[in-house]
């Protein structure tokens, strides 16, 4: 049996889902140390915690900090809050590739990062055309244990107001109700099953790359 503590690379550690996986790698003993990589302080003082705090964009300035055993990428933004398609692209392309390239580099072996459902390199719309091709470029670098998870729409209250998503949210409250089968991965998804989903893959084996939204809600429930 492994008894070795393990350390962890957490990037959006100030956002609703990574919050919630920083909880839970905070919480969990077989972690002794985890490294946060953000525009700002989480917030959290804990002698588990290392902070680095600098530009991501441009994540090579932590090339040599940014080493462990395992990342959690739960970096993203939405049209709403960038409206900047160059920028948007540096975000949700960007740091998710840079960090596969330097795990690569660094000799780490399992990134587990958070996508979206409808990702796919070849559509028209740019938002779902930037994630398929973040996931490619992931995906090429070869880490031995990759895991892309692409939920639903996240629901769970955020810091800032978005109107139209709060709409839609109540809405979709009511069409989760009649969504099965087929259907089911289109069914909002809470931020914490992502979260659960996220540590229990990072110390599981599970064969698949790609994780869609009703499969993150199954593998929550074992964790």
């Amino acid at each position: 049996m492994n008894t070795q503590k393990k350390t962890a690379i957490l990037l959006g550690a100030t956002g609703l889902t990574g919050n919630l996986v920083l909880q839970l790698l905070l919480k969990d003993s077989r972690y002794e140390k985890i490294k946060l990589f953000s525009r700002s302080s989480s917030g959290i003082v804990n002698p588990k915690i290392e902070e680095h705090l600098g530009d991501i964009v441009n994540l090579d300035v932590f090339k040599n900090d940014f080493n462990g055993d395992e990342v959690f990428c739960c970096i993203g933004t939405t049209k709403a809050k960038t409206r900047d398609k160059e920028l948007y692209k540096k975000i949700d392309f960007g740091i998710p590739v840079k960090t596969a390239e330097l795990c690569k580099e660094n000799k780490i072996n399992t990134l587990i990062i958070i996508s979206a459902l409808g990702a796919n390199s070849k559509s028209t719309i740019f938002y779902n055309r930037t994630k398929g091709e973040m996931e490619e470029a992931v995906i090429s670098f070869h880490i031995p244990k990759t895991h892309i998870l692409q939920p639903s729409l996240i629901s769970g209250k955020r810091e800032e107001k978005r109107i139209g998503e709060l709409i839609f949210k109540q809405l979709m409250k009511v069409a989760n109700l009649v969504m099965a089968g087929p259907l089911r991965k289109y069914k909002s998804i809470h931020p914490k099953d992502i979260a659960k989903t996220m540590v229990w893959l990072a110390n599981k084996e599970y064969d698949e790359v790609k994780v869609p939204s009703d499969i993150i809600q199954d593998l929550a429930r074992k964790y």
